[in-house]
């Protein structure tokens, strides 16, 4: 159970946020956009990310396998991190707390703080470019697309997506810049 301090702002947080949250959402109405970002949420749950690890080593044969290997692996320490988080902190769902925002998938988990899914995003984003900004930034829309569909389709708030886009951002920097991956895949491989 979450601390009284953080149960009473999330609660604020909440009332401030829904109207926001319901004018996004209405969105979802229209068959495009909900058959839009449902997609891109989905592909957002792993596989584009598990794609995109798999064929790095042949974006970059010099150095991909070793981004590669330093992104599932910071890929593990976001799950980690996120599922951590959401269990501490324990915010409901914006769907689950207000009836009139619709829910467009199925969410993964019930609570909502920080976006998993925009964790990752962001933190493969960050890794990406500053190894492969070329790659960083054709992956840019898709990585924009997985954080907007997450409060478009009633599954976050706004709030939510901003936290999971620092904390991924945070993790992403700090993997690459105090490990770089040549030094994981080094630490990996038997001498």
């Amino acid at each position: 159970m979450r601390s009284s301090k953080a149960s009473r702002f999330f609660d604020r947080a909440d009332q401030l946020e829904y109207a926001l949250c319901q004018v996004i959402n209405r969105s979802s109405r229209l068959r495009p956009v909900h058959g839009y970002f449902a997609t891109v949420s989905r592909l957002g749950d792993g596989y584009f990310w598990y794609a995109l690890i798999l064929i790095t080593p042949l974006l970059a044969p010099d150095g991909g396998l070793a981004i590669a290997v330093s992104m599932a692996l910071t890929g593990l320490a976001c799950s980690i991190s996120y599922k951590l988080l959401k269990r501490w902190l324990i915010r409901e769902r914006p769907f689950i707390s207000f009836p009139s925002i619709n829910c467009g998938t199925p969410p993964l988990d019930r609570y909502s703080f920080p976006s998993g899914h925009t964790l990752h995003a962001a933190c493969f984003n960050v890794m990406l470019w500053l190894t492969l900004p070329t790659v960083a930034l054709a992956i840019l829309p898709f990585t924009l697309s997985v954080a907007a569909s997450r409060v478009i389709l009633g599954l976050h708030y706004p709030s939510d997506v901003a936290a999971g886009a620092l904390i991924g951002g945070i993790i992403g920097t700090l993997s690459i810049t105090c490990i770089p991956p040549a030094e994981v895949l080094q630490a990996l491989m038997p001498l």
